[in-house]
């Protein structure tokens, strides 16, 4: 019997078949999917995984991997079915490695980011992919997501952040990718084909990851605009003048900044006055204490900003970024919401935003939209939330509705439906209205080539 093969691979403790233990296992964080399962497993090293995918694979059972199952597109939830394995990540959760001298480590998927962003810092670098959930997301899952947040404009998405995998396969086979190297043209770039692929190809056991040097002169500054399109041209300067020292560059419009501090325990507002919109911005100089405040001094005296608070200290910018990083738990707290991630061309953002909730409107006129996101990459969070007055279910019956309106919108600008929250459940029936069929030919025999049982997260992404 599976269900007893699998217990005598984990041994005790690392299986669970309690109601209790496995309920925030099978519900994805806005609590709209659910899943069932007769039992999840949580193996402790690469070799157990290994033996856990023979099983399922001879007896062609699903398995579910899943990181900290803090996605938004349901990705790591198991079938409501209940006839899937569900392979919790958690206790592959070892730093093998740092190397100081070759600005790299080597992280198992069970990871916290957070936990390998402080190993970095104990050797004196930096992990730079930082997101809102980085004290409860695994870096297995930021991989097989290819995570964005907020540094991408720097450092780029999680797959720039790689530098090899060691990935358990769908025949119960480890490829051991864990390679240092910069450079590497020795056949196929192997790795990038599991980053994104949501644990559809294979599983990811581990990772060589890239670090960078510590940043000198670090300033953080909330920037008030009066307009979305305005963002583009203050970055626009600031990339003039700083190069690559802007770390990050984060999108909020007024009504999102507006729920934090309503829901927020300790939230403090920047300015004395509401604008329209903010940008928060972070920037280093390598030698130039100062030069973030001139060049918004400059963006004031040309009219491209409204107001601006620079932070005198560490913990002045922490608030700051509080302030961003807690818009999605403010929204929550403000009743029922649609969420979507996109992304457009950057010089198109702004002209994208006002274009789409001119199109909500339409549809619904009292619509609360909750725009931000990271527009020195194009990602959008394009969010609607729940009307006053108006019932959460009946509202979330427009959910097809709006979705349709913003990707349509979207594909105009030549756009994603999916910038950096994946595909999993949520948006697989739209990426085969929104990729040419070359494409999608070309995802299911690489799909068919590596998983031809279609064990691995079925049901997922294609």
């Amino acid at each position: 019997m599976l269900t007893e093969r699998l217990k005598a691979i984990v041994g005790a403790g690392g299986w669970s078949t309690d109601p209790d233990v496995l309920a925030p296992h099978l519900e994805e964080w806005r609590g709209i999917y659910h899943g069932k399962t007769s039992i999840m497993v949580a193996p402790r090293d690469s070799a157990q995984v290994a033996a856990i995918v023979r099983a399922c694979a001879e007896s062609g059972t699903g398995l579910v991997p899943q990181g900290g199952n803090t996605g938004l597109c349901a990705g790591a939830i198991p079938s409501s079915a209940g006839d899937e394995v569900l392979l919790s990540l958690s206790r592959l959760n070892t730093i093998r490695s740092v190397s100081a001298q070759d600005f790299s480590l080597v992280a198992e998927a069970g990871c916290l980011l957070a936990q390998v962003q402080a190993a970095a810092a104990e050797a004196g670098r930096i992990f730079p992919l930082s997101l809102a959930a980085e004290g409860s997301c695994q870096i297995g899952g930021n991989l097989s997501t290819d995570a964005g947040g907020i540094n991408v404009l720097r450092y780029g998405t999680a797959r720039n952040l790689v530098l090899g995998l060691e990935v358990v396969l769908a025949d119960g086979s480890i490829w051991d990718g864990l390679r240092a190297l910069r450079k590497d043209t020795a056949g196929y770039n192997l790795k990038q084909l599991f980053i994104g692929a949501e644990g559809t190809l294979g599983i990811i056991t581990a990772a060589t990851l890239r670090l960078y040097p510590t940043v000198n002169n670090v300033r953080t500054a909330m920037v008030a605009i009066p307009s979305a399109a305005a963002a583009v041209a203050l970055l626009s300067l600031l990339r003039q003048e700083l190069a690559d020292g802007i770390d990050a560059f984060e999108l909020i419009a007024a009504r999102a900044l507006r729920f934090v501090l309503r829901h927020i325990p300790g939230s403090r507002a920047p300015f004395d006055t509401e604008y329209p919109w903010y940008v928060l911005i972070e920037a280093s100089h390598p030698s130039e204490a100062d030069a973030l405040e001139r060049v918004l001094v400059r963006a004031m005296e040309r009219s491209m900003t409204l107001d601006a608070v620079i932070a005198k200290n560490a913990a002045e910018a922490q608030q700051l970024w509080r302030l961003r990083h807690s818009i999605s738990e403010a929204q929550k707290l403000e009743g029922a919401s649609l969420k979507h991630d996109v992304s457009v061309p950057v010089g198109d953002v702004g002209v994208f935003i006002e274009a789409a909730e001119d199109a909500i409107r339409q549809v619904m006129a009292d619509a609360r939209m909750v725009a931000f996101g990271h527009v020195g990459d194009g990602n959008v969070h394009l969010n609607v939330s729940q009307p006053k007055g108006r019932v959460a279910d009946r509202f979330l019956e427009q959910r097809e509705e709006f979705a349709r309106i913003l990707y349509d919108l979207t594909a105009s600008f030549a756009g994603s439906i999916s910038a950096e929250h994946g595909i999993g459940q949520a948006k697989r029936s739209y990426l085969a209205e929104y990729r040419s069929p070359v494409e999608l030919s070309l995802m299911r025999k690489v799909k068919a080539a590596l998983d031809p049982r279609n064990i691995l997260n079925p049901g997922k992404v294609l």
